[in-house]
């Protein structure tokens, strides 16, 4: 069973990381974890005299900002989760969206969004070849531009770029985690989603922000093929009970 991981930016610095990520490894022997890292891109950022904008929950990049996020998404924040994961005995190999062409992206719109994208296609080979030699792949979630013919690379919010993998690789299940215990409805992470319900918490607001583009992310895979989505925090990827599963309408969990 080969599961899809995403870890959130802030998650990456819990000290539980190490030995939940070698309990799912262990338990499983074919993860594909996905990350983000934004508070490590605002940061670099400002360094350099910028400001972070953001619309949806999805961070707007310009076109001064893409090396930026090389840095600080392909570089640092990859090369860190890799060594605390082989740290803790997990064969990790960090890789990105980029490499092998593995990710391309449309621009989603230039006007509002700068050089972001949404994925348009994922060729798995290089995640099977990885997969199939005993390794656990970690992806940056930047991605190829599709219309560029000269290299160019575009911002994919790791939410979606989890759920293409996920789509692409067949995996059974995707995990979206970062520091809350699920999605939130008056106050309390509710343990079961339908579609119909989670499009109608992103239109009335009730999710917004980085919750809203994960609840978009997970109607996306649902829709790809995906059987299964669930959000949460850390400990979800150890206890199956944890979180909020995510379904199409009349499918039982």
């Amino acid at each position: 069973m080969t599961r899809v991981i995403k870890l959130g930016g802030r998650v990456q610095s819990d000290v539980a990381l190490p030995a939940t990520l070698a309990a799912a490894w262990a338990a499983s022997a074919a993860l594909v974890v996905v990350h983000g890292g934004g508070d490590e891109v605002s940061a670099l950022q400002k360094s350099f005299g910028r400001e972070s904008a953001f619309v949806d929950g999805k961070r707007v990049t310009a076109m001064e900002d893409l090396d930026l996020l090389r840095m600080a998404l392909s570089g640092s924040a990859n090369q860190r989760l890799v060594a605390t994961m082989v740290g803790a005995g997990v064969p990790a190999v960090g890789i990105s969206g980029e490499d092998a062409g593995m990710i391309s992206a449309v621009a989603t719109s230039r006007v509002t969004m700068g050089e972001v994208g949404t994925p348009d296609r994922v060729d798995a080979a290089l995640l099977h070849h990885l997969l199939a030699g005993g390794f656990c792949p970690v992806v940056s979630p930047l991605a190829r531009d599709r219309d560029s013919t000269g290299g160019g690379v575009l911002n994919v919010n790791g939410d979606d770029a989890a759920a293409a993998i996920a789509a692409a690789i067949q995996a059974a299940d995707l995990l979206l985690i970062s520091d809350v215990e699920g999605v939130l409805v008056a106050g309390a992470a509710v343990g079961q989603l339908d579609a119909d319900v989670a499009r109608q918490l992103i239109r009335s607001g009730v999710a917004r922000g980085g919750m809203a583009a994960k609840l978009e992310a997970a109607l996306d895979a649902l829709a790809r093929g995906v059987p299964r989505v669930r959000i949460g925090a850390l400990r979800a990827l150890t206890d199956d009970t944890s979180g909020t599963v995510i379904t199409l309408a009349g499918v039982a969990v």
